[in-house]
């Protein structure tokens, strides 16, 4: 019997809306973030990319705890805001989503990963205020050859911890099949979670006008928005008992060499 996994990747991206996409991207991660917090689990961002206004064009967080895999692998796909934007001076509501995959990372491996199939290279971590992250190569960024895809984390200070994620994040990505010949192309698996990104491809919609999120799976809405926002989402979470995630459980991976 497999146990589920106490490790998840949560893969956030701004899809169509501009910096108001990047901005509810940023929103929908400090959701999880303090979701995890409220239930006890670590929630970590493994690594980053801000847009402009300091929302997220993607971030990828690695939550642990008890039932985070069970609690959370619903959140896969496309999610929708429709709100009037800070930087909105016309009052004007505007549509935009942000993309969740769940990554669930595995103990049990059968599968390798092979040393001569991956490129290493370190770095300086980038932190805030010029910490003293900065003065050492602590951020690793692993190439996968074959399928020429990238994977970096800058979370740790610790070169090795960071050696030791970024590959999880690896094996997790490919055993949810996010990578067939390079970083760009994403096949089917991926595209069942996510799809294109666009606004008609959703699975939720958080609508600030009327205080209300609506998921359009089990056609249930909730109110009270900003508690949600805030990391209240245990309404939401238990109403999916019984749902059954589309990433493939046959094919465990573990490193070699």
């Amino acid at each position: 019997m497999n146990q589920s996994p106490k490790t998840i990747i949560l893969e956030i991206r701004a899809g169509a809306g501009g910096n108001e996409a990047a901005l509810f991207a940023a929103d929908l991660a400090n959701m999880y973030s303090r979701f995890a917090s409220k239930q006890g689990w670590s929630a970590v961002v493994l690594d980053e990319s801000r847009s402009e206004l300091g929302g997220y064009k993607e971030v990828f967080l690695e939550i642990s705890g008890e039932g985070v895999y069970d609690k959370l692998k619903q959140e896969s796909g496309v999610h929708r805001v429709q709100r009037v934007p800070a930087t909105e001076k016309s009052g004007r509501v505007h549509t935009s989503t942000a993309s969740v995959a769940v990554l669930p990372i595995r103990t049990e491996i059968k599968t390798d990963i092979k040393p001569q199939d991956l490129e290493i290279t370190f770095t300086r971590s980038g932190g805030a205020g010029g910490q003293n992250v900065n003065k050492v190569e602590t951020a690793v960024r692993i190439t996968h050859k074959p399928t020429g895809l990238v994977v970096k984390c800058t979370s740790e200070r610790s070169q090795q911890r960071n050696r030791e994620k970024a590959l999880a994040l690896l094996a997790a990505k490919l055993e949810s099949g996010q990578a067939n010949q390079a970083q760009s192309q994403l096949d089917s698996e991926r595209r069942q979670q996510i799809g294109t990104q666009d606004r008609s491809e959703k699975i939720r919609t958080y609508n600030f006008l009327q205080d209300r999120i609506t998921d359009h799976r089990i056609g249930k809405s909730f109110h009270n928005i900003e508690k949600i926002m805030g990391g209240d989402m245990d309404k939401i979470v238990k109403s999916f008992p019984n749902v059954e995630h589309s990433v493939s459980h046959n094919s465990p991976f573990t490193f070699t060499g």
